[in-house]
């Protein structure tokens, strides 16, 4: 492959594989991130491609990344000229095979549609529509996949504009949308200055978790003496529940490949590195493929597109410490010490990768970049709140309808996520809380929901907006759990290295335990108020200085929880076994034996057809009985 060197070679390629993106025969696409692989997208892969080849069918079979909707994996794509886009959802072997079949007489399987078709015969008003850097309209508007599916109707795709839409493994598919056009851009328009004044006034921020603005970091860099500078893409994503960056990483490796180029050429790095934790098999071969793509078309390398620029990026592996989505304890990772966060400043942009200047910023962020070079600061500018333009990436799980990855604008409410995308909870119960921010971040009440999704609110809720992970509750949760529940999580992970996380972090642990337990006393929400906000002023890093966030919000919005686990020694939402009964109401109880057989102790009694006990000594608190029995005969008090 002769290396591109001009605008003229560029564009004819990007015409040329045009064709591979909307081809003039039928094209079927299927999901194959690590979501659609789970749900048994390979099997469905498998399935299709053997159905076209026994049927002798002229068409082209590709795979995918993330198309965002999780909740109906696998999803099959059809592409077929004077059709619109269609996705068909929840898919298996058999019914693959049946679509195919159908596909060859030209009809379609409706009740397997995504969308809800309003004529047998044919299909939606023009359907699946997504950003590309060149086909964007100079107008804001939020562009839905699907104009009549809830989950997609408040979206905008930006960082995963390529993600459902492109084989990530196939360069020339990312080329025909615009791809490394940005980066000819600036390699031949703008001088790094420019490159910096334009990010900094498109109002980017980190999407990493604390939303620095990725000019002025970009600018310290830049500034900064050095003969050697690095560039990081920080893919260490260890928040339960979030899997925004792997998506990306899977679905569109060139977009982040691509913006981390044109920062280096900002900084004058010559040497970029992904950091991406070791449990992400999938992510690191989609971008291993992509560099060597990249090096082989002249992106990547020696005198990049002719400019005389140089630049290089290699995949460091991380364990997944969670610590390590740290700046500082990312780069000790690298240079091979124990991955534990150092004193700042320096900041990593003055003092960073073996003591050179490092610009360190996460997956989505670096996704952003092409299209605010593409676009325009003042077109980026444009969406979101006054300080915080764009959209953000969230992934919406726990007790709600429609889980999967989803990008908003800025600006948008909790309420219209969880209910207009989110589709309400999955229990039919009524919504009591959101985590936002992952483990470090905090639990909002129902009454909160119409927080703006902007910087500035969410902190000022005390949670953070963290890297994007969005876990919804019901009215079963109890929140002293879900406090103990996280902050286990981050004391786990907690380095050791500062006294006030080490150590401060532990005790509310125990605390915490103690009073799901049944065992709290008096003064112990006061003591966990105190040592909160203690490891909160005082800790060293990110990690210690945020891990109290979900117990000071627990204790803000749900104070009357605590109390009854204390006070009344009782669990509100039924849920700390040492603080709950089950009893068999008599009058409902039929005597057919269920719940008796699922009693792995023994606990429960009684003759046949007649009302069974629960002996309250031998009973373990499983709750399988209740699951087992149909007639609601069991209670929890």
């Amino acid at each position: 492959m002769k290396k591109i060197k001009t605008l003229e070679e560029l564009n004819r390629l990007k015409e040329k594989s045009t064709e591979l993106i909307y081809p003039h025969k039928t094209k079927i696409l299927v999901g194959m991130a690590t979501c659609g692989l789970v749900s048994g997208a390979q099997e469905v892969f498998q399935a299709i491609k053997e159905e076209i080849k026994e049927k002798k069918l002229d068409i082209i079979l590709a795979r995918t990344g993330c198309m965002g909707f999780c909740q109906k994996e696998p999803l099959v794509d059809i592409i077929k000229p004077g059709w619109p886009r269609i996705s068909y959802c929840e898919m298996n072997s058999k019914k693959a095979k049946e679509a195919i079949r159908l596909l060859a007489q030209g009809k379609l399987k409706k009740e397997w549609i995504l969308a809800k078709l309003e004529k047998e015969e044919c299909l939606i008003e023009e359907t699946v529509r997504s950003y590309s850097l060149n086909g964007l309209p100079e107008e804001i508007e939020r562009i839905p996949l699907y104009e009549d599916i809830p989950f997609y109707k408040k979206q905008i795709k930006i960082a995963m504009r390529n993600c459902g839409f492109i084989d990530p493994e196939n360069i020339t598919e990312y080329i025909a949308r615009a791809g490394y056009s940005s980066l000819y851009k600036v390699l031949t328009q703008y001088k790094p200055e420019k490159i910096i004044e334009e990010i900094t006034k498109a109002g980017l921020r980190g999407r990493g978790g604390a939303g620095f603005p990725t000019g002025k970091k970009w600018k310290f860099g830049h500034e900064t003496p050095g003969e050697t500078k690095y560039i990081i893409c920080n893919a260490d994503e260890g928040d339960p529940g979030a899997y925004m960056d792997r998506s990306v990483l899977e679905g569109d490796p060139h977009s982040v490949l691509e913006g981390m180029i044109i920062g280096a050429y900002a900084i004058g790095a010559n040497k970029g590195y992904i950091y991406a934790r070791n449990e992400y098999p999938l992510a690191i071969k989609s971008m291993g493929v992509a560099i060597e793509q990249a090096q082989e078309y002249g992106f990547l390398g020696k005198n990049i597109f002719g400019s005389g620029f140089d630049f290089t990026i290699e995949v460091s592996r991380g364990a997944g410490a969670f610590v390590c989505g740290e700046e500082t304890a990312l780069i000790a990772s690298m240079e091979g010490e124990r991955g534990m966060p150092r004193f700042r400043p320096p900041y990593p942009a003055n003092h960073g990768l073996w003591g050179c200047p490092t610009v360190i910023n996460n997956v989505e962020t670096w996704a952003n970049v092409p299209v605010i070079i593409a676009k325009g600061a003042s077109w980026y500018s444009k969406i979101g709140t006054k300080k915080s333009k764009g959209t953000k990436i969230f992934s919406l799980v726990g007790k709600v309808k429609n889980t999967g990855l989803v990008e908003v604008p800025m600006g948008i409410t909790l309420k219209e996520i969880v209910y207009d995308i989110g589709g309400g909870t999955s229990t039919g119960k009524k919504l009591k809380a959101v985590q936002i921010g992952g483990p470090s971040g905090g639990c909002l009440p129902a009454s909160l929901m119409d927080t703006v999704i902007d910087y500035e609110e969410v902190t000022g809720t005390g949670a953070i907006m963290g890297s994007g992970g969005l876990v919804v509750m019901d009215e079963d949760t109890c929140m002293v759990d879900v406090a103990r529940y996280f902050l286990n999580f981050t004391q786990s992970e907690s380095c050791g290295k500062c006294t006030f996380c080490r150590i401060g972090t532990k005790r509310m642990l125990e605390i915490l335990s103690r009073i799901t337990e049944g065992k709290g006393r008096q003064g112990d929400i006061e003591l966990l108020e105190e040592l909160a906000e203690k490891v909160k002023a005082n800790a060293l890093c990110g990690l210690g200085q945020t891990a109290p966030n979900p117990v000071l919000t627990t204790l803000k919005y749900f104070r009357e929880e605590y109390e009854a686990h204390i006070h009344q020694k009782r669990c509100p939402a039924a849920k700390c076994r040492q603080l709950i009964t089950y009893k068999i109401n008599p009058e409902k109880c039929t005597g057919c034996g269920a719940c008796k057989r699922v009693c792995f102790v023994d606990a429960i009694s009684g003759e046949k057809k007649k009302a069974h006990i629960i002996d309250d000594e031998k009973c373990v608190r499983c709750g399988s009985c209740m699951e087992a029995c149909k007639f609601e005969a069991i209670e929890v008090e």
